[in-house]
């Protein structure tokens, strides 16, 4: 594959320092409230005092043991999410696309769920989810025929119609499924980081999965213009879209895994940083990675603090937040269209 410079629209370099350094402040600030926030409140300079010194305490438990581990899991969520987002919207040339319209959520929900009902958690939670995911996308790659040759519309309509079988079945599963095991299955369903693990192994893939897709994003720059000028150009047009694909099902299938279906972030991420930076995906991966961390750590926090000592599934909060921020979003781009 020849690497391709080409003309987007420019930014100019103080906007994007400026952009970056916001954001990275914004997720320091985010991830400190975090911290602070909950049933259990902890000033923000002990907090400081806490994650510098690492002092014994009741406080300091729950800082470290409970919450920072939310905070660093809801931040690579987030930023898999948004990643894949973006990822999805080149692929489907969709602006409307988003990570689960393939299908990838609900074949990791109706596996994980049938690990809750008869009582599994923990690594038999993760490898349901993990199986169905990936069923899910062979499921969705060899019956769109992408195997022989990439159509966007066949992926999204196959995608869209194995989507809503997973559906079926999780309405089945909730409906036959013990009274008991409910409440963890519809909090799962709605997302919800209290299942996610510790370690920082997702840190680890979304780093994986950002440096591939950093470097074909000259490529999906000229993608965009259409596949015979990308072709034109130099451009192996099906392998982007093959490598595109999985790096984008991956990222989703692992955002599943940890903390269940959470919606709005990869479609109102992308919109809004494009709106700020531009649609050059050298600079719009990165910064749609931190807005994401940003926006689901913010999230959660809200889902923690709200109705404390009882917690929202985070999903809901992406939700409330996402719908009036979407229509900002698209009244803003028609403005700018018409302007």
């Amino acid at each position: 594959m020849a690497l391709v410079n080409i003309n987007l629209h420019s930014t100019p370099r103080s906007r994007i320092i400026l952009l970056f350094g916001a954001l990275i402040a914004a997720a320091a600030l985010t991830g400190l409230l975090a911290l602070a926030s909950g049933s259990v409140p902890v000033p923000l300079r002990e907090v400081l005092g806490i994650m510098v010194e690492s002092a014994p305490g009741v406080n300091a438990q729950i800082v470290l043991e409970l919450r920072l581990p939310r905070v660093i899991s809801g931040f690579a969520v987030g930023g898999m999410l948004a990643l894949a987002g973006v990822l999805m919207q080149i692929l489907l040339r969709n602006p409307l696309a988003e990570p689960y319209i393939l299908g990838v959520s609900g074949g990791a929900s109706v596996f994980a769920l049938l690990a809750i009902s008869i009582g599994l958690a923990g690594i038999w939670l993760t490898l349901g989810a993990c199986f169905g995911a990936l069923l899910t996308m062979f499921m969705v790659f060899v019956c769109s025929g992408s195997s022989a040759g990439w159509n966007p519309l066949r992926v999204l309509l196959t995608g869209v119609v194995i989507a809503a079988g997973w559906g079926a079945v999780i309405s089945f599963l909730l409906a036959v499924s013990p009274a008991a095991r409910l409440h963890n299955m519809l909090f799962w369903l709605m997302g919800d980081l209290s299942f996610s693990q510790s370690g920082g192994w997702y840190y680890l893939l979304l780093l994986l999965a950002l440096l591939p897709a950093m470097y074909y994003a000259r490529a999906l720059n000229v993608l965009a213009g259409g596949d015979l000028q990308a072709a034109a150009l130099g451009v192996s047009v099906n392998r982007v879209r093959v490598i595109t694909y999985f790096l984008a099902s991956i990222l989703t299938a692992t955002a599943v895994i940890q903390a269940g279906s959470i919606g709005f972030i990869g479609l109102i991420v992308p919109h809004g940083m494009r709106l700020l930076i531009g649609a050059d995906n050298r600079l719009l991966m990165p910064a749609s990675v931190l807005a994401g961390g940003i926006l689901l750590v913010f999230a959660d926090m809200l889902a923690r603090a709200l109705l404390a000592p009882r917690q929202l599934p985070v999903g809901v909060l992406t939700a409330l937040i996402g719908v009036p921020v979407f229509l900002l979003l698209l009244r803003s781009a028609g403005a700018r269209q018409r302007s």
